[in-house]
């Protein structure tokens, strides 16, 4: 019997700028962020967890971490503050004002871990915190934990809940019990002879029952390093101005036709369905200036946006549930290099910085390689901004692979923007 084969439908989105023909599909895009020297990244982050490397040898800012997180610490509310505990000394608290709440402040690799929740049958993080906290518990949990056929654990609370290979070197969380004898130390220790190497303890402090690492916080601060191959320049022009002009000025519709299709849930109808690519990978620009990036970012500092487009596995329209709107302080990129063991110039990479008062799911990986995207191709200085309008995910680049991505901390005072890796210019 004779079979026809099927001719593989590609799925775009339908990009009316001048720069549609200049601009990776997703497939590009892809191909484009995961072919790079990633090993080289993981270890500098492995290194800076252990610190036997820092944010400052990679920015030449002395001490930037250390600093911050004495500053920072002064907005939460001490153990002893008035406000939560009335000037009621410990032996003297009954009932709820009787729990001690402790902050951690935790350093740890992403590529050792299969994200912060705690999941049946991985190795995550919130679960090695959990069960390293169990002799912390007090006898009420204990008993009620026994009773249900559960193992004793501890229970903790985050600021912000990290994907599988995302590293953070001042992720913060809470733990509260009703033992009065537990010191900060002794958590401290209990974590720290878990997976030595993989997680450190920063600090713990007994801090106002009233802190909530995630409610409390007013600021996230996120870093994306992208490091360059041998061959790329991250300030040369991707194409030449003529080549460009060429791309944008391209009428080669092929045989497009506008498509209705679901989109993450949603019905759109401005896709593009061909039979044929929309232009051949190999005309498209191949490189990107990070002078570019930065222009692009700098378009979203101090302006309160729906970023829905630039996230993932969250629905993109709801009716309920948390708001889709963050608020950007700081939004910059720069050229930096890693450092190097043998004491030679260490990998070219971009950094790229990001201080929001929340972010969504896959947010950051997301409008990492969408900038990338927009930047090769020519795009203007607005053209995140404009997506912001788009009707369907599709719009934006697949997310920048986790292994570039670090939470660097997180902000429970005002935001100082005089305290950033990459300063305003």
């Amino acid at each position: 019997m004779e079979t026809q084969a099927q001719k593989k439908i590609y799925l775009h989105y339908n990009h009316t700028d001048p720069c549609r023909f200049a601009r990776w599909n997703a497939r590009e895009s892809y191909e484009f962020m995961e072919a790079r020297p990633w090993q080289e990244v993981n270890e500098f982050y492995s290194n800076a967890v252990n610190g036997h490397s820092s944010l400052s040898a990679l920015f030449g800012i002395q001490n930037f971490l250390q600093t911050h997180h004495v500053h920072n610490n002064a907005e939460i509310p001490e153990v002893s503050d008035k406000t939560d505990l009335e000037s009621v000394s410990a032996e003297e608290r009954t009932g709820r004002w009787a729990r001690s709440t402790f902050k951690i402040v935790l350093s740890y690799h992403g590529g050792s871990f299969d994200g912060w929740q705690k999941q049946p049958g991985l190795n995550t993080v919130q679960g090695l915190i959990e069960i390293s906290l169990g002799k912390f518990v007090d006898e009420n949990k204990v008993k009620l934990l026994k009773d249900k056929g559960l193992p004793l654990e501890g229970c903790v609370v985050v600021a912000g809940r990290t994907d599988k290979g995302v590293t953070a070197l001042q992720q913060n969380c809470a733990f509260s019990t009703w033992r009065r004898d537990i010191k900060p130390w002794d958590i401290g220790e209990a974590i720290n002879s878990a997976v030595p190497g993989k997680l450190r303890v920063i600090s713990v402090s007994e801090v106002s029952r009233i802190f909530h690492p995630n409610f409390s916080a007013k600021w996230r601060r996120y870093l994306y390093i992208f490091p360059l191959n041998d061959w790329e320049d991250g300030e040369q022009n991707s194409e030449s101005r003529e080549d460009l002009e060429h791309f944008r000025c391209s009428e080669n519709e092929g045989d497009q036709k506008i498509g209705r299709v679901e989109c993450n849930g949603e019905t759109v109808e401005n896709q593009i369905i061909n039979d044929e690519e929309e232009l051949e990978s190999g005309k498209k620009p191949c490189n990107f200036r990070i002078s570019r990036v930065n222009q692009l970012l700098q378009q979203l500092e101090g302006k309160l946006l729906s970023y829905k487009i630039f996230a993932r596995d969250t629905k993109a329209s709801r009716s309920v549930g948390p708001p889709t709107e963050c608020f950007v302080y700081h939004a910059r990129a720069t050229e930096a290099r890693l450092p190097s063991s043998d004491h030679g110039e260490g990998r070219k990479v971009m950094c790229v910085e990001l201080v929001a008062n929340r972010f969504l799911r896959k947010m950051v990986r997301v409008l990492l390689a969408t900038s990338v995207r927009e930047a090769a191709a020519g795009a203007e200085e607005d053209a995140l901004l404009k997506l912001m309008d788009a009707t369907c995910r599709r719009a934006t680049a697949p997310p920048a692979p986790a292994d570039g991505l670090c939470l660097v901390d997180v902000g429970y005072d005002e935001f100082d923007s005089q305290i950033c890796l990459i300063p305003k210019d």
